[in-house]
């Protein structure tokens, strides 16, 4: 991997299962830049709103550190970790609880440079 090529941009703290959000963060990899920002501002999830801010930044850590050119960029990675999990309690009958696992995720996407589109083999 180039490391003049690609930018990278994290957040660690996003407020949704890591299940629920690799579903979407898949849809977005190897597309170009202005397509993926098309399909997470048209997204009906919530999530999408989070993850477009790091793709955006994602996008201006590639144009201001790296001087890369906006227009031929594409999202090489993009991936899903656990983070923490908040753990509550609801009352139930008899004086007993029951546990609430309230997850989060973090988010890493990964943006390169490409001179040409690679094609597909059929």
């Amino acid at each position: 991997m180039n490391q003049n090529l690609t930018a990278i941009a994290k957040d660690n703290m996003v407020r949704i299962s890591p299940s629920k959000l690799s579903l979407l963060i898949n849809s977005i990899v190897n597309m170009r830049v202005n397509a993926a920002i098309n399909q997470l501002q048209f997204s009906s999830k919530r999530v999408s709103r989070s993850v477009l801010k790091v793709l955006n930044a994602a996008v201006a850590n590639a144009e201001n550190n790296k001087q890369l050119d906006i227009d031929k960029l594409f999202v090489k990675e993009a991936f899903v970790g656990k983070s923490l999990r908040m753990k509550r309690w609801r009352p139930r009958a008899k004086g007993r609880a029951a546990s609430i696992i309230k997850p989060f995720s973090k988010v890493t996407i990964v943006v390169e440079e490409r001179s040409e589109i690679k094609k597909e083999k059929k």
